[in-house]
């Protein structure tokens, strides 16, 4: 079905069903609990999951498969941003022409950098993709601000012509008349679920982005792009031109950042040149290495993560922790939340860090280790009865 074995479908089935069941999932305390500050279940916040999803998904078709360390992807993140804004002051606040826009200009700015910096490898790739996209920050952010607004932000204003709008242009992105800001709330007893027009757009477009990765990881064009991975001297020896294979891999995954850069205007429309920043770029190494490089799920369990961090731990300040710890006595109290502090608020980076240091040297496969070997401890993965002593026979 769908041109997938059993086991990638029933994978994309549960992400299918996780992607639509966000909104319970993600709000499993009551709203007038103290423990509601972990709920996540706000659109905002799950946008961000699936988009920066994407972003991690496309970002795994470079390096989970060959290897390439890229520090540059941001770039494509940020004018996928700028196109779409542009497509909207100039053209509809429907986001589709946008989104589409946002995909084809990204491609055409990674097929110029990565036929530069694929003509080196290793830690030469990186900086090269480095390079440029600090390059792209500091143009868009000074050099062309009469396209970028520069530290400001590019962002839509009444003036704009919107040509296809016509004198009802509606003054907010929307996929044919419904805002993407609008939304519907299911009220529960104590419990509160939001569901949003734009995360179900975003949603739908991260399954899609996901169908194709995997269509990608179990086709001969990814089997080449592993093969690049294990040893690409052994295959340029061979008198086999790697090139072509690299710079497409290159160039889907900067598609892949331009959607994701696209969605982020189309829900919020507005673009600055710090989304072309290199700790974006990091960010998003951090999230598949996290998760899983090379691996189909690893990339989104690691943007969750990190943006679950990023916006539920950020928040939790003293008076949040006092409120916590208020039945205990004032000294106690007083000692527990000096301890926390570090850890939370504005040091969420420190607790991020401790967790992403776990990960590297207990879970070198990332979350998804850590999921498989949960799994064989509660008996999930039984040993082939063929094998002499219960041993199991390793597998892909």
């Amino acid at each position: 079905m769908l041109g997938l074995n059993k086991k990638d479908l029933g994978v994309l089935v549960l992400v299918a069903i996780l992607a639509l069941a966000a909104p319970i999932l993600l709000n499993p305390f009551p709203a007038d609990s103290g423990m509601a500050q972990f709920n996540a279940g706000y659109p905002d916040l799950m946008q961000r999951f699936v988009i920066f999803g994407i972003f991690a998904i496309g970002y795994n078709i470079l390096f989970g498969l060959t290897g390439y360390l890229s520090f540059g992807h941001a770039a494509f993140l940020g004018v996928g941003s700028y196109s779409a804004v542009w497509m909207m002051k100039l053209l509809s606040m429907n986001v589709i022409p946008a989104i589409i826009l946002s995909v084809i200009v990204a491609g055409l700015f990674s097929v110029v950098i990565g036929y530069v910096s694929l003509r080196r490898s290793g830690i030469y790739f990186s900086i090269l993709t480095l390079a440029f996209a600090q390059m792209s920050f500091n143009l868009a952010y000074s050099v062309l601000t009469p396209i970028t607004n520069g530290e400001t932000g590019l962002q839509i204003s009444l003036s704009d012509p919107r040509i296809l709008d016509g004198a009802n242009a509606p003054s907010y992105p929307n996929l044919f008349g419904a805002q993407m800001n609008s939304a519907a709330t299911l009220e529960l007893g104590s419990w509160s679920f939001t569901f949003s027009v734009g995360y179900y757009l975003c949603a739908l477009l991260m399954l899609v982005a996901f169908y194709i990765s995997i269509r990608i990881f179990r086709s001969p064009f990814g089997l080449m792009l592993r093969a690049v991975k294990s040893n690409q001297q052994r295959m340029n020896y061979t008198g086999l031109n790697t090139k072509p294979y690299t710079l497409a891999a290159f160039v889907i995954s900067g598609m892949y950042a331009g959607l994701a850069g696209g969605l982020l205007a189309s829900m919020d429309p507005l673009a600055g040149a710090e989304r072309m920043q290199w700790t974006a770029s990091g960010e998003v190494v951090l999230m598949t290495i996290l998760g899983g490089a090379g691996t189909l799920l690893g990339p989104v369990l690691g943007a969750g993560f990190i943006k679950y961090f990023e916006n539920i731990f950020s928040k939790i300040n003293d008076n949040v922790l006092h409120g916590w710890f208020s039945f205990m006595p004032d000294g106690i109290e007083d000692f527990i939340i000096t301890i926390i502090h570090p850890f939370v608020g504005k040091g969420w980076h420190l607790t991020l860090g401790l967790l992403f240091m776990l990960v590297v040297i207990f879970l070198p496969g990332g979350l998804v280790e850590g999921g498989q070997r949960i799994g064989r401890l509660f008996g999930r993965k039984k040993s082939d009865p063929e094998t002499p002593d219960g041993k199991t026979t390793p597998a892909e």
